[in-house]
């Protein structure tokens, strides 16, 4: 039997932790408070929206929804960085990608703080992540960690692939895994949808994590038997069954690698939901980091 990777319980202990800070703020004092940007988008992102919004609500967290002007176009988005940058009352901003052009996702970026970048996909939090000093690390990357602590998947010092080389999801990953000690340890191999033979390059990896967001990327022909697959990917496809004519699928194909994979993250209710919480423990840190919180970081 694969093991099913079920991120609710890993959600609920990040969430212990937000709440373990948040119980120490003094009656009538501010919350932290996440405004989230975007284009009114409707699809997956919409979905990862309202988890915001529900799990900040639960939390005790203030929450925004920032919705660009479609006729704005760029400067509106940039505009829209600015003033949040320079608002106390909001502690992390974090902005939809990937974004269409002319939108520049990183120019946008480069306008905030990098306490305020709670995705930590600034190019100053992620040059920190390089050199291994503090800061925000990607949601989704540290989500997908925590999982493979919580179910003490083979990690750690080990061979793993990570499938996917985007600058916000997989090369961060990559990054976080090959830390030294207390880091991971691990001997990463950074594969991608056109890597020549995907079957030889994951042939050692004992843990795979993919964020290739490819359906039925992920089966038996390729994935080692007996390894773990961490699913990060998102996609859809047809199902006349489902409102909307889809249903959200991963990168693996579940049929497959049942009974041939050791453990697996199901899509949707695995790395998604423990996203969600990570990134209110990020809004948590960085309303510890900035002046006036009162907090201890």
């Amino acid at each position: 039997m694969t093991e099913r990777l079920l991120g609710a319980p890993v959600a609920e202990m990040l969430n212990r932790s937000s709440r373990a800070v948040l119980e120490k703020i003094p009656t009538g004092a501010a919350p932290p408070c996440l405004a989230s940007v975007h284009r009114g988008s409707e699809g997956p992102f919409r979905r990862y929206l309202d988890g915001q919004r529900k799990a900040a609500e639960s939390l005790g967290l203030g929450f925004r929804e920032e919705v660009l002007d479609r006729e704005g176009g760029p400067s509106d988005l940039l505009d829209r960085i600015r003033k949040l940058d320079r608002d106390p009352s909001v502690h992390g901003v974090l902005v939809e990608h990937p974004l269409p052009p002319p939108y520049d996702f990183f120019a946008a970026l480069g306008l905030l703080r990098p306490e305020k970048d709670v995705d930590g996909v600034g190019s100053e939090n992620l040059g920190r992540l390089l050199t291994g000093r503090r800061g925000h690390a990607p949601a989704v990357c540290l989500a997908s960690l925590a999982i493979a602590r919580h179910y003490q998947l083979p990690y750690q010092g080990t061979p793993v692939a990570v499938i996917g080389r985007s600058g916000t999801v997989g090369l961060p990953l990559a990054l976080l895994l090959a830390h030294r000690p207390p880091g991971p340890n691990a001997t990463v191999t950074v594969a991608h949808s056109r890597t020549e033979n995907l079957a030889r390059a994951l042939s050692t990896a004992r843990t795979i994590f993919s964020c290739a967001g490819r359906p039925n990327l992920l089966t038996r022909a390729v994935v080692p038997e007996g390894a773990a697959v961490v699913d990060i990917g998102l996609g859809s496809v047809p199902d006349p069954s489902r409102p909307g004519g889809s249903r959200m699928v991963g990168d693996a194909d579940p049929v497959s690698l049942e009974g041939w994979a050791s453990a697996l993250t199901p899509v949707p209710g695995g790395v998604g939901p423990v996203t969600v919480a990570q990134l209110m423990w990020n809004t948590v840190s960085a309303w510890q980091m900035q002046p006036g919180s009162g907090a201890t970081p």
